[in-house]
């Protein structure tokens, strides 16, 4: 006589293929005991997969203006790059905001630390990378695409790195360039001048030197200021809003060249720093 198998296994062995509650996580509570929490936090992680999609929205566009510059259709081509660009700012806003809303919530989890950081590789590292050959390297042959790979190696790097050093790095400073601000570099060069006709092909020298040096800044030991300190909760003077406005109208009023200036104004600080900290020690000796 056969035996026909208990219909409670079966259930069993089909939920555990299935992704349900299967995320355990170790921390501790107020009073430093372990706790064990299962699942994950949702409000802080769409704000992440949100920035995940916007650089994956940016690698499909810039693969569509490469389709339409081997068409022979230079005007759709602009128009996919700079698609391409602004969905790399677009990922900036979200990444900044994941973190914000982790911390005002308090859903922080080394969950969403990772998650974060695999987003910000395919929005600031990949997305960047493909998005500055496809206009410009893809040009110059082996060295373009070298010059794309430092890119991509530097904001690898660069993510690692700043895992490692969370709980003892000062948070007023950040060691190295941070890819958002790298990824805006390169961003804001191919839509500052793509947004003009510009053909990348023209200043394929130019963009080279910029990539290159965003993917070495962004391992190098130059401090940055983080701009952390800043406190957002407090009261603040009436005269601040109107600054916000003021700034908001002059970004608005030329986006591309305006953000082009603030994130190459950012990214050279941190070496004009350094060479006046050198400076200011040489003096005192």
């Amino acid at each position: 006589m056969s035996e026909r198998p208990e219909e409670p296994n079966q259930a069993s062995d089909a939920e555990s293929l299935l992704p349900i509650d299967e995320h355990v996580e170790e921390g501790h509570d107020a009073e430093g005991r372990k706790v064990r929490h299962r699942g994950i936090y949702l409000l802080p992680n769409l704000f992440t997969t949100a920035n995940l999609f916007a650089g994956f929205y940016s690698i499909i566009n810039s693969m569509s203006a490469q389709a339409a510059l081997s068409a022979g259709d230079s005007a759709n081509a602009s128009k996919y790059f700079a698609f391409a660009a602004i969905a790399i700012f677009v990922a900036m806003v979200l990444d900044g905001l994941d973190g914000r809303v982790a911390r005002m919530t308090n859903t922080q989890s080394a969950f969403g630390a990772e998650y974060d950081s695999l987003s910000d590789m395919v929005a600031f590292g990949v997305a960047p990378a493909l998005l500055a050959f496809g206009w410009a390297l893809g040009d110059m042959g082996k060295v373009g695409w070298m010059v794309a790979f430092i890119y991509v190696a530097g904001a690898a790097l660069r993510l690692a790195r700043f895992n490692t050093q969370v709980g003892t790095a000062d948070k007023r400073y950040f060691i190295g360039l941070a890819s958002p601000a790298a990824a805006g570099v390169v961003a804001g060069i191919v839509w500052a001048f793509s947004d003009y006709g510009i053909q990348g092909s023209k200043m394929s020298f130019l963009v080279a030197l910029m990539v290159a040096a965003a993917g070495m800044l962004m391992v190098s030991n130059i401090k940055y200021n983080s701009f952390k300190e800043l406190d957002l909760k407090g009261r603040v003077p009436f005269v601040a809003i109107l600054a916000v406005v003021l700034v908001f109208a002059v970004v608005f009023s030329d986006p591309p060249r305006i953000l082009l200036l603030v994130f190459l104004a950012y990214a050279a600080s941190g070496p004009v720093q350094y060479l006046l900290h050198l400076r200011r020690h040489k003096n005192v000796e």
